[in-house]
């Protein structure tokens, strides 16, 4: 469920958004703030794939030694898939990419999502910017605590603490700095408190949000 990372081992750290297949708008962002894969980390708040052109691409990142992740409701959705042989719920969701690789591609593709069982739903980064959580839709409790039991399927798919952003009600998340979400594409990146959502749509026509955290 957790994963914790220490920030001193990197020189910078960024954060970025849901990336769903735009694996070219990340690379013209980390070339813009001129990130080196050998002393910087970049993490990814889930949603790697489906909906976008090169989801392939943004899967394989995780072979990469300077990329680490959350997991997303999408790569939940195409592991259960690949696992029961039932792909209709990931195909309806932006999945069908899987469908029109090439054979050898969907084998590599099967193993990148095997990786993401290994995926946590939480990671709990120390760094010079604080203590800060990253899950991919929401932190469901008033407190963080390392290893706290929490509900996966809120983790992944809860969008009733932004809902009551929204609408005036701001519920406090205590035991750590900054908490950091993704999943709800919005316009631009919305802040309550310590708590920040940056999926700000790249995949529907919006900017890829990045944050540097260190």
């Amino acid at each position: 469920m957790y994963q914790r990372i220490e920030g001193k081992q990197w020189r910078h750290i960024w954060l970025v958004g849901d990336l769903h297949g735009c694996y070219q708008p990340l690379l013209t962002e980390l070339k813009a703030r001129k990130f080196n894969p050998y002393q910087d980390l970049l993490i990814s708040v889930g949603d790697l794939i489906d909906r976008g052109a090169a989801s392939y691409q943004c899967l394989a990142l995780l072979n990469e030694p300077w990329f680490a992740a959350i997991r997303g409701n999408h790569e939940q959705m195409a592991m259960d898939a690949v696992d029961n042989g039932d792909m209709s719920l990931w195909y309806m969701n932006g999945g069908s990419w899987f469908l029109d690789s090439a054979p050898a591609t969907q084998a590599d593709i099967k193993r990148l999502l095997q990786q993401c069982h290994q995926l946590p739903y939480i990671i709990e980064l120390n760094c010079e910017s604080g203590l800060n959580i990253i899950a991919h839709a929401d932190y469901p409790s008033a407190e963080y605590v390392w290893q706290k039991s929490v509900d996966p399927q809120q983790v992944l798919w809860n969008r009733g603490r932004l809902s009551d952003h929204f609408a005036g009600v701001h519920a406090p998340i205590t035991g750590a700095d900054h908490f950091w979400f993704g999943h709800t594409p919005l316009q631009e990146r919305y802040d309550a408190g310590n708590q920040h959502y940056i999926d700000t749509g790249a995949v529907f026509g919006g900017s890829l949000t990045m944050v540097q955290l260190q």
